[in-house]
């Protein structure tokens, strides 16, 4: 899976956002991302497993298996809503 074209990742005013390039998207005006979402968002450039974003997760913030693998479908659920992934 990764993402679908049309979204850009920005720093605005210390935060971290994705902004739809197309005003008619379903993703609204934009999306705030907290340092693990930026992470994934990041990972999902590139076509990319949810096995692969879990092991990901858990070598860079040093989680269990179990925590990274909720957060991660949690992430990709909210993305699927969106409508930004491509599976």
């Amino acid at each position: 899976m990764k993402l679908k074209n049309g979204y850009i990742l920005r720093e605005v005013a210390g935060s971290t956002v994705v902004v739809p390039l197309d005003p008619n998207s379903t993703f609204g005006s934009m999306l705030r991302l907290n340092g693990t979402g930026k992470f994934l968002w990041e990972k999902l450039a590139a076509d990319v497993s949810r096995d692969a974003l879990v092991a990901a997760l858990v070598e860079e913030y040093e989680i269990d298996a179990q925590t990274a693998g909720r957060d991660t479908d949690a992430f990709l659920n909210s993305l699927r809503g969106y409508g930004a992934l491509e599976e």
